[in-house]
C-alpha cells in the first residue's frame, strides 16, 4: 500500500512538472534575477470546475466512510488521494481555508466580485459539517490529511494547554477575516506554512515553519488544525449542529476506555462520572448569569485594547506604507539608485500624491473601526469559551465531541462491540486493556458470549 502510495504521489509531482512553461524565460544582462511567483497561474474556468466536482466527490465519499462504512482504511486512501491532488498537484489552491478571506472581501467590497468555484469551495464543507460533522477535516483537506499521515506516536496534550490554544484558531479566523475586508491582504494564504511545502518554493521562514508543524505533527495530533487553522473554527462550530454526530460504538457503551487512548486529536469526552455531586440548578444559574453580566465587560476591554492595534495593522496596507515612505522622503530626501524598488515607488507616489495620502488616510480610518472590531470579537471568544467550560454537560458515555472531532476513524476499531460487530477479536492484536487505567476486557467479553 505503501508503494502504491508513493507511487501516485510520484505521478503527480511528473505532471505538474510536466505542465510547467516550455519556453525558456528572457535572458536579461547586468545579472537581473527574475522574481519567483508567489501564487500558482489562473487555471482555466473548465479545470476549476473540475476541482469543485473533486472536492464534491471527495467530501462525499468522506461522510460515507465516517458514518456508514466507518472504515479507517478507507479514510487512509482518501488522505493519500487528496494530499496528492489538492496538495501537492493543485498546490493548495482553490483552498477551503483562504477561501474565507475572499468571502470577506466580497462583502465589504463592491468591486470584487468572488469566483462561483471559491464560494463553492468555502460553503462545501461547511454545509456538510452541518449535516455529517467535519468530515472535509478527515481526508479532503491536504492540510490535515498530512498531519493524519505522518503521526507516529500521539503524545496527550493536557486539557487546560488544549482549553487555551483552542481560542487561537478564532482568533485567526476575525484578524484573517477583518484584514481581508479591509484590503490588507490575505493574511491566513500568506503565512500558511504548508502550501509552501505543497509548490516546494517559498520563503525559508515559511518553508520551516511548514517543516516545523509536520514535524510536529509526528507526536502532536494535527496542530494545525486544532491551534490555527481559522476555517477548523467556522468548521467546529458548524459541527456542534450536525443532524448526524460520529459514534464510536455501534449499540451499547462497555465502558472500556479503548476509544480514549485511540483517539490522538482530544476529541473525546468521558461519560459523568458515577454518584459525582450535582450542582443545583439554582447554582449553576447563578454562575450562568454572573459570566453572561460579564460578557459586554470583556467585549469592551477587548475593543478598548484593540483599538491601539489600529496603526499598528494599518502599516501592513501597501498603500500606507507609500505614504509613510513618501512623507519620509519629503522631510529627508534620500538618494536610491535607480531602477530600486525604492526609487520606483517615490516616482509612482510623486505622479499623484493627494491621491495617494488621501486614501492612506481613509484605509487608516478603516483600520481604526477594524482595531476596535478585532478587540471586540477577541473578548467575544474568550468569554464565550468561559462560558463553555462553566457548562456541565451530562453523559452516560464515551463520545467524540461534536466540534472537536475530526472524523478520521481511528476510534472505531478500537471499540469492542464495533469489532464484534465486524466478526474480529474483541480487542486489536498486540492491544494490552488492562494496561489502560480503568479499562477492562470484561464487558466485551459478556457480550462476547
Amino acid at each position: 500500500m505503501l508503494r502504491r502510495a508513493l507511487f501516485f504521489l510520484g505521478l503527480v509531482w511528473a505532471l505538474g512538472a510536466a505542465a510547467q512553461s516550455r519556453f525558456p524565460p528572457p535572458e536579461f544582462e547586468g545579472g537581473h534575477q527574475l522574481p519567483g511567483t508567489t501564487t500558482p497561474a489562473a487555471r482555466l474556468v473548465g479545470l476549476q470546475y473540475v476541482d469543485l466536482a473533486v472536492l464534491v466527490t471527495a467530501l462525499g465519499v468522506a461522510t460515507w466512510l465516517a458514518h456508514r462504512s466507518r472504515s479507517r482504511r478507507g479514510m487512509t486512501v482518501l488522505s493519500i488521494f487528496s494530499l496528492g491532488y489538492f496538495g501537492f498537484y493543485r498546490e493548495g489552491c482553490i483552498c477551503s481555508i483562504g477561501s474565507l478571506q475572499n468571502v470577506a472581501l466580497t462583502l465589504f467590497d463592491r468591486s470584487y466580485t468572488i469566483p462561483l468555484t471559491v464560494l463553492a469551495f468555502f460553503l462545501g464543507p461547511i454545509v456538510v459539517a452541518l449535516f455529517g460533522g467535519r468530515t472535509f477535516c478527515a481526508a479532503v483537506c491536504p492540510h490535515g490529511a498530512l498531519q493524519d499521515l505522518v503521526l507516529l506516536k500521539p503524545l496527550r496534550v493536557p486539557a487546560w494547554l488544549e482549553h487555551g490554544l483552542g481560542v487561537i484558531p478564532f482568533l485567526f479566523l476575525g484578524a484573517g477575516a477583518i484584514l481581508a475586508a479591509t484590503g490588507c491582504g490575505f493574511i491566513i494564504c500568506r503565512y500558511d506554512p504548508f502550501v509552501p511545502l505543497f509548490r516546494l518554493s517559498g520563503s525559508l521562514t515559511l518553508l520551516t515553519l511548514g517543516a516545523a508543524f509536520v514535524v510536529v505533527g509526528m507526536f502532536v495530533g494535527r496542530p494545525y488544525c486544532r491551534f490555527l487553522c481559522p476555517y477548523g473554527a467556522l468548521l467546529r462550530l458548524a459541527a456542534l449542529a450536525a443532524k448526524w454526530r460520529i459514534r464510536v460504538t455501534p449499540d451499547v457503551c462497555t465502558q472500556c476506555r479503548l476509544c480514549e487512548h485511540a483517539c490522538p486529536y482530544g476529541a473525546m469526552r468521558e461519560p459523568t462520572p458515577a454518584g459525582a455531586p450535582a450542582e443545583t440548578p439554582a447554582v449553576e444559574r447563578r454562575r450562568l448569569t454572573w459570566w453572561l453580566l460579564g460578557l459586554p465587560l470583556l467585549i469592551a476591554a477587548g475593543a478598548l485594547l484593540g483599538s491601539r492595534l489600529g496603526p499598528a495593522a494599518a502599516q501592513l496596507h501597501p498603500t500606507v506604507a507609500l505614504a509613510e515612505r513618501y512623507l519620509g522622503n519629503e522631510k529627508s530626501p534620500a538618494n536610491f539608485p535607480p531602477m530600486t524598488a525604492e526609487a520606483l515607488s517615490l516616482e509612482r507616489a510623486a505622479v499623484d500624491p493627494d491621491t495617494l495620502l488621501a486614501s492612506a488616510r481613509n484605509i487608516r480610518q478603516r483600520m481604526a473601526l477594524a482595531g476596535w472590531l478585532f478587540g471586540g470579537w477577541a473578548g467575544l471568544v474568550v468569554g464565550l469559551k468561559l462560558i463553555a467550560l462553566s457548562l456541565r454537560v451530562t453523559r452516560t458515555d464515551f463520545e467524540p465531541d461534536r466540534g472537536a472531532c475530526v472524523a478520521c476513524a481511528r476510534c472505531f476499531l478500537s471499540c469492542p462491540n464495533e469489532r464484534l460487530r465486524l466478526g474480529l477479536p474483541p480487542e486489536p492484536a498486540g492491544s494490552a486493556a488492562a494496561a489502560v487505567p480503568g479499562a477492562s476486557a470484561g464487558p466485551a467479553a459478556t457480550i462476547a458470549t
